[in-house]
C-alpha cells in the first residue's frame, strides 16, 4: 500500500464497530473519537442505516453525477431545509468539497480582483496538489515543487492579521 498516512508499526487493526465503539484484530474495544476521520459521525452500524444501505444497494450502489437520482434531490432539499437557504453540492470527498469552495471563493473574488484564501497553520483541507498548497503545513508541501498560489497561512484565534 502506498505510505499515504504514516499510520506507525503499532497502529491497532480494526475490524469492526458497533455505535462510538470500534474494535481491533485482537479485540481490544475503543472508543472512536475520529470517526473514520469525520465521515463517520453517525457510527458504526446503526440499524437503521443498515437497512437503508441494503435497500439503496440492492437497487443502485452509486450513481455518476452525469445522472439525475431522486435520491439525490431528496436529500439536497433536506439539507436546505435544515441549513437555510441556498445550493447544495455533493461529491466524494473532503479533499474535492474543499477544492469546490476554493473555486467558488475566488470566483465569487474575481469581480474586485480578490483572489486570495485565508487558511490557519497546522490546518489539513486534503491531499490533492490544490488542497496541499492550502494546508498550513509545510511538511505536506514538500517534495512537489511550486504550490497553488492565493493562499494566506495565519495563526488560530488572531483577528488582526485578517
Amino acid at each position: 500500500m502506498v505510505p499515504s498516512y504514516k499510520r506507525g508499526e503499532t497502529a491497532p487493526v480494526l475490524v469492526r464497530g458497533q455505535g462510538t465503539r470500534v474494535w481491533d484484530a485482537d479485540g481490544k474495544e475503543y472508543l472512536d473519537f475520529g470517526g473514520g476521520i469525520a465521515v463517520n459521525c453517525l457510527g458504526h452500524s446503526h440499524p437503521a442505516l443498515v437497512r437503508a444501505l441494503q435497500e439503496q444497494s440492492s437497487q443502485l450502489i452509486h450513481v455518476s453525477n452525469l445522472f439525475f437520482h431522486p435520491k439525490q434531490a431528496e436529500l439536497a432539499e433536506e439539507l436546505v431545509q435544515r441549513t437555510g437557504p441556498g445550493k447544495v453540492f455533493f461529491c466524494n470527498s473532503g479533499a474535492e468539497a474543499n477544492e469546490a469552495m476554493v473555486k467558488a471563493a475566488r470566483k465569487a473574488g474575481a469581480a474586485q480582483g480578490r483572489f486570495e484564501v485565508i487558511t490557519t497553520l497546522n490546518s489539513f483541507h486534503g491531499r490533492t496538489l490544490g488542497m496541499i498548497a492550502a494546508s498550513g503545513q509545510e511538511r505536506l508541501r514538500e517534495g512537489f515543487g511550486p504550490g497553488m498560489p492565493g493562499f494566506v497561512h495565519v495563526s488560530y484565534n488572531d483577528l488582526a492579521i485578517v
